[in-house]
């Protein structure tokens, strides 16, 4: 039987601009325009991408336990999160793996939460069935979510309204675009300044085409998109994360919060937290994510296994591309934890060869969120 594919609201949109739709998370969504992947890729680099994420869970978490609701299944501090500012979290389960990750939002009256379109409706039975008392969980249906990507995407942006540019990374805001109230974050999944903008779905094309009208904007598909995140070193769920991967294996330690730490006020309390928090004291883990880059110019792609130097395979490749601003091929991998170091050499079993690779720090570029 044929599976019948959900469309976003600019499905049309895509269609028209002769973008080739391909099956993604249970939409039909644009893997490329004619412009083409890498093109569209280096483009969002030197100037602003234009992505469609409305497949993306969009929620509103209310009430006076909203915070402590979340904070509960996440080792994040959500309590203490500024009105205006949003966090990276993720959610975990009791073995300490990673169920999803997400993105969270004060707005005051109300949290606003991105999860993953592959994961939402699991994680809207998980937030429904661990709700507190008094507290509300909205699932939003009724609006479009777009990304502006880039280095001009801020002036771009700021035509419409000019508020923009006095946003830092990780700022979020509701602010007017086109005479409609939008809910405006300065963040993205590229590793460029940019912006992530939740718009009315009635209103969604005329913003998409008022923004992809100037000169800087073109459209961007799902592969630039896996491409721009890869090489800044930004996971995708259900290839970089898993359930049974923990946050110290997947090297987000970043991620949690000092407070939800072994020595925090408010420490552990979150599914997983004894086992997440034994590895952090310990270092004792079996396996690390890690970045690898090629020395020969054979992109090396997820699933191809790892060796080291004696044959002995020693871990597994979760992502990988040509790297088109890195010049060279970059993948991300889980392998054994003592051959973690960089510079450390490890072979990757490609068509039947086992071609050199390089452990290095990621990013592989360098990221350029706006911090003021």
């Amino acid at each position: 039987m044929t599976e019948v594919l959900l469309k976003t609201p600019l499905h049309a949109v895509h269609v028209e601009q002769g973008a080739k739709m391909v099956p993604f998370a249970g939409y039909d969504m644009p893997v490329q325009y004619p412009l083409g992947v890498k093109k569209e890729h280096l483009h969002t680099r030197d100037a602003a991408g234009l992505f469609d994420v409305s497949h993306m869970g969009q929620l509103r978490l209310k009430g006076d336990n909203a915070a402590a609701t979340l904070e509960a299944l996440v080792p994040v501090d959500i309590i203490d999160l500024p009105n205006g500012n949003q966090r990276y979290a993720f959610f975990t389960n009791e073995q300490g793996g990673i169920m999803d990750d997400l993105m969270v939002a004060n707005l005051g009256d109300h949290l606003f939460v991105v999860v993953n379109a592959a994961c939402k409706e699991q994680d809207i039975a998980h937030l429904q069935a661990n709700l507190l008392e008094g507290v509300e969980l909205e699932v939003i249906e009724d609006r479009a979510l777009l990304a502006l990507q880039g280095p001009k995407a801020v002036d771009v942006l700021a035509t419409l309204n000019p508020a923009v540019k006095d946003m830092v990374f990780m700022d979020v805001a509701r602010l007017e675009l086109l005479g409609v109230e939008c809910i405006v974050s300065r963040s993205g999944y590229t590793g460029e300044d940019g912006f992530e903008i939740s718009v009315p779905n009635a209103q969604a094309a005329a913003l998409a085409n008022t923004l992809t009208d100037s000169d800087l904007v073109e459209w961007i598909g799902l592969g630039a998109r896996d491409s721009l995140r890869l090489e800044c070193g930004l996971c995708l769920y259900g290839h970089d994360l898993d359930t049974t991967t923990t946050p110290v294996e997947a090297s987000l330690l970043w991620g949690i919060s000092k407070i939800r730490r072994a020595d925090g006020q408010r420490a552990g309390g979150f599914p997983g937290a004894d086992i997440i928090l034994e590895q952090i004291a310990t270092k004792d883990v079996k396996r690390k994510r890690v970045g690898l880059v090629g020395q020969t110019k054979a992109p090396v792609r997820e699933g191809c296994k790892l060796f080291d130097a004696n044959d002995v395979e020693v871990g597994i490749v979760t992502s990988g591309t040509a790297g088109p601003n890195a010049g060279k091929p970059v993948s991300m991998a889980y392998v054994r934890s003592d051959l973690m170091a960089v510079g450390t050499e490890i072979f990757a079993e490609v068509r039947g060869k086992k071609l050199p690779m390089t452990v290095e720090k990621m990013p592989f570029v360098p990221q350029r969120y706006y911090r003021g």
